[in-house]
């Protein structure tokens, strides 16, 4: 056993929210509170829970998630469960590196020896997508995904779906699997009209085809689509997961381990979703924390799909330096690509090595990632 004695937040380069608990016997782990765009407000939560939580037993993580979640009386939201999700992640490492072993153990052991990964193309403008599908194929993917658009207009020109279509053609012939980022930026009249569009050239899966707070309008969607429908990165707890599983409205499930409550949230998560036969795909366009984390509950997990990760992803550049997912690793061949898999991570804990010399050094001054705008012709908000 071992009190925690600190519990500290970085914030590191590209936009990323790095948390380290140490307790009285020197043992530590790392986790990750990245929520995109809203850095401060994360940190002004965890500001709360720090406070609270030094002096407490490290190794009873389930008593912390609980404290966090039953006495702050007012529950749920992305802020307030990204700062539980960084220290409880944090806390998972800590204990099995204090054990030496891998967290995966600590969940059950795997039922699977390496995880099927996909990478981002496309960044917000679609363009190039073919030479950007290319670069991926020779990093050893297999699967990757885009956005399905361009910012749109609420009923926009039906022109524009076309150009959707073209570029999933494009890419499919490749070789390569593809899935299709909606991205909540595609509102009802559009689209249905790009989904039926897009059916007979089989993309992998839609995801976010409508904002997350039209549960009706999704199910409404589902009965008239067959290309599997995933969301889930704006659901922060297994009871915003609840309807869309009692409604059948999506086939697979997308919790962002440092949106929904860190490891001990998505594994409960993954268990209820597989009661409804929906896979889990983890969201994870973040740092190597969260992918990591990711990947140790997805190596225990039964109804694991496809894991997310951020390699060379669009947004890992700010300031004209360019931090990608490997440049706070001391060993970054762990997220090695080979034939569209990462192999199981093996070390203890989280399975990866943080040079907490570079995340001191970068966290110096480091301002804070701003979501991206977007507007019309006539100045409208568009979704991002």
């Amino acid at each position: 056993m071992g009190k925690i004695t600190s519990i500290e937040y970085f914030r590191v380069l590209p936009r990323w929210l790095f948390v380290k608990v140490t307790d009285e016997n020197g043992n530590f782990g790392w986790g990750e509170s990245t929520l995109e765009g809203h850095t401060e407000a994360v940190e002004g939560s965890l500001d709360e829970l720090i406070v609270r939580f030094v002096g407490y037993e490290a190794d009873d993580i389930e008593h912390i998630w609980q404290t966090a979640w039953r006495l702050g009386f007012y529950r749920g939201g992305a802020v307030f469960m990204s700062a539980i999700s960084g220290i409880d992640i944090a806390l998972w490492d800590l204990k099995a590196r204090k054990l030496n072993v891998s967290i995966h153990s600590l969940l059950g052991g795997k039922v699977r020896n390496k995880i099927q990964v996909y990478a981002w193309i496309g960044g917000d403008r679609p363009k190039d997508v073919v030479a950007q599908a290319k670069v991926r194929i020779a990093q050893g993917f297999k699967c990757i995904k885009m956005n399905a658009t361009a910012d749109l207009g609420w009923l926009d020109s039906p022109v524009i779906l076309q150009e959707s279509v073209e570029r999933l053609k494009a890419v499919k012939a490749l070789g390569v699997d593809v899935g299709l980022d909606f991205h909540g930026r595609v509102h009802k009249p559009m689209a249905k009209q790009l989904a039926k569009a897009l059916e007979p050239h089989q993309p992998l899966f839609i995801e976010e085809p409508l904002l997350s707070e039209h549960l009706e309008a999704i199910k409404h969607f589902s009965t008239n689509c067959n290309t599997p429908i995933a969301l889930g990165e704006r659901l922060y707890n297994r009871w915003d997961v609840k309807p869309f599983l009692e409604s059948a409205a999506i086939d697979i499930l997308q919790p962002d381990i440092s949106h929904v409550g860190g490891i001990s949230e998505i594994r409960r998560i993954a268990a209820m979703a597989e009661a409804y036969d929906v896979g889990i795909a983890p969201h994870c366009p973040l740092g190597p924390i969260a992918l990591a984390a990711s990947m140790q509950v997805a190596l225990a997990m039964p109804n694991f799909v496809i894991q997310e990760m951020s390699l060379g992803m669009h947004y890992n550049s700010m300031n004209s330096s360019t931090y990608d997912l490997c440049n706070y690793l001391k060993d970054p061949t762990v997220f090695n690509v080979k034939e569209g898999y990462v192999a199981a991570l093996k070390g203890p804990g989280l399975g990866i090595e943080i040079d907490e010399v570079e995340v001191r050094k970068v966290s110096k001054d480091c301002k804070a990632w701003r979501c991206l705008e977007f507007h019309g012709l006539d100045g409208e908000v568009r979704e991002w």
